[in-house]
């Protein structure tokens, strides 16, 4: 099974949504890029009240349909002090640790006065002044953004518009290298998002209609734990969460691999589920790995303890150093787009 022409449209829309700012609970820009492209490849988005992206893909049995859900939250922070320096204390959003924060370049959106530049840094950062620094662990008592204004007090930046409440977005500093590799924040997980646009286009471009019905779900609060607790349409027996499969010591999974979760911190995926997309994985030639996941939870957790009663699991392209600067490839796009294909019977 040829996915290469897939493999880079996936590829390209991940790179334009991590081009656009969304830490959970800020979803606009990444809302936009996503309505705009799924609309050019066909399909017609709505948006959920509570700011989903959802899409029926269509389909002959609505009676037994399957939705796959993807996440373009990511983490960030919010300004939690103007301190009187007129730097800001930070509070996180998503559980970005603070240890992966430090010295990032960021912006900062305000409510009214437009979005300003800023660098996080540990507080008293010059080494040739703070002897400790060396010894030191950044955590968010400790660490300030530096704004890239003229500021010396906290009415100074006060005045810029800069308030509590704004929203810190850190650079990505994404990357595609001659070899495949892709390497980015945040690619938890606008690249398994990018799969699904992927997968969309491979329907509408081969005019395939699904023996079950399709639905995909867009959601902007996983990194917070409900993002998938809602906006299940009528029919839906089963849900595949598509995210970032887990790269590390005790894993078999590598960043050129789909991953196939059978149990996270949440409990066991569905036997039944899990089965069936390691047989997907084994009838395209997906080159892929069986996991358990120690610290990790997913969007369908979230939509069975919302009480819905469906199938659930979990499958993703294997990622390195997730919350931090990550890494993927795009053989691992291409291993997942083909159990997907796999899965549903394409």
């Amino acid at each position: 099974m040829d996915l290469k022409q897939y493999t880079e449209f996936s590829v390209s829309q991940t790179v334009r949504l991590l081009g656009a700012e969304s830490p959970t609970g800020f979803p606009f820009a990444a809302q936009d890029v996503l309505m705009k492209e799924l609309t050019e490849i066909g399909c017609a988005p709505e948006k959920t009240v509570k700011g989903g992206i959802l899409v029926d893909l269509g389909g002959k049995n609505k009676d037994d349909g399957i939705l796959l859900q993807a996440h373009i939250d990511t983490l960030g922070a919010m300004v939690a002090e103007v301190k009187g320096s007129g730097r800001l204390r930070m509070t996180s959003l998503g559980g970005l640790p603070a240890v992966m924060a430090n010295t990032e370049n960021v912006r900062i959106h305000t409510k009214e006065s437009g979005v300003y530049e800023g660098t996080i840094q540990l507080c008293n950062a010059s080494t040739h002044v703070n002897n400790n620094l060396r010894s030191t662990v950044p955590d968010y008592d400790n660490l300030e953004v530096v704004l890239d204004e003229l500021v010396s007090s906290a009415d100074d930046t006060r005045k810029l518009g800069i308030e509590v409440g704004d929203i810190i977005c850190l650079d990505p500093r994404t990357r595609v290298t001659e070899k495949g590799y892709i390497k980015s924040r945040f690619l938890d997980d606008k690249l398994s998002a990018g799969i699904l646009v992927g997968l969309a286009k491979y329907l509408k471009d081969n005019g395939i209609v699904p023996e079950r019905r399709v639905y995909l779900h867009f959601t902007i609060f996983e990194e917070v734990g409900h993002g998938g607790s809602g906006s299940v349409p009528a029919g839906v027996t089963e849900s595949i969460s598509v995210d970032m499969g887990c790269v590390g010591d005790g894993l078999q999974c590598t960043e050129r691999q789909v991953s196939i979760c059978a149990k996270d911190s949440g409990g066991p995926y569905s036997y039944e589920v899990v089965t069936k997309l390691i047989a997907a994985a084994k009838k395209t030639g997906a080159d892929y790995k069986v996991d358990v996941y120690p610290y990790y939870g997913s969007d369908v957790e979230a939509t069975l303890r919302a009480g819905w009663d469906i199938r659930h699991g979990l499958i993703g392209p294997g990622v390195y150093a997730s919350h931090g600067y990550e890494r993927s490839h795009k053989d691992g796009v291409e291993a997942t787009l083909k159990t997907l294909i796999g899965y549903l019977g394409f």
